[in-house]
């Protein structure tokens, strides 16, 4: 029963992430989208007159990336719940294989990494984005440009409210694959001790039977 427990908060872990990983690639690709397909982060913004414009910004590949890996953690989230869900064959009585929790293990851990390395690109991108902001004349905080006018084709009336949110889905995100490691290591844990002990909770009362029925116990 614990096992089974386990399971479910594992399954629910991954809806959470898919929905995480939807929120970050959504929010940059809208930002992406309203600077003209450029990418911001680490970005320069200079005065344009009295409108704000876009000297520097980065690569596009840097935003792809985010993006990127954001849509396949979603992707690889909603699969693995939708066949969970729909099968329950990853599982024999709340227990699975030693194979399908050491993969998973493997590509929780692969996730994990590139979720850090997104959200440090998130955070210490947008920074300098903002540092370049402040700078500037008349903006004491960076979410004060989303009020300021902006030079065609940007529109950055949502530049820092979708960066932020990006970056906390990410964290987020980055958080609940660490409880999903935490969750499937116990299950190996435990599954370990059923093996153990030889306790077997899908086993009939034949299977648990001496193979040498003539043998009885000593008293």
């Amino acid at each position: 029963m614990a096992l089974n427990c386990l399971l479910v908060v594992e399954l629910l872990l991954y809806v959470v992430c898919f929905f995480c990983g939807i929120v970050t690639a959504a929010s940059v690709a809208i930002t992406q989208g309203e600077f003209a397909g450029e990418c911001i982060l680490y970005g320069t913004v200079r005065l344009n007159g009295t409108n704000l414009t876009m000297e520097f910004p980065s690569s596009q590949s840097l935003c792809y990336f985010v993006t990127t890996i954001s849509v396949c953690v979603a992707v690889y989230c909603l699969s693995l719940a939708l066949y969970c869900c729909c099968t329950y064959s990853v599982a024999k009585d709340g227990q699975r294989g030693h194979i399908s929790m050491c993969v998973t293990l493997l590509v929780s851990g692969v996730f994990s990494l590139f979720l850090l390395v997104t959200g440090c690109v998130l955070r210490f991108g947008r920074n300098r984005l903002c540092e370049s902001i402040i700078s500037l004349p008349g903006i004491t905080r960076c979410e004060e440009a989303q009020d300021k006018p902006w030079s065609a084709p940007y529109v950055g009336t949502r530049f820092f409210s979708n960066l932020h949110g990006a970056e906390t889905s990410v964290w987020v995100n980055f958080f609940f694959w660490l409880l999903i490691v935490t969750t499937v290591v116990i299950q190996r844990r435990r599954g370990s001790e059923f093996t153990a002990r030889g306790e077997d909770p899908s086993a009939s009362p034949s299977e648990t039977e001496p193979f040498f029925p003539g043998r009885t116990r000593p008293q």
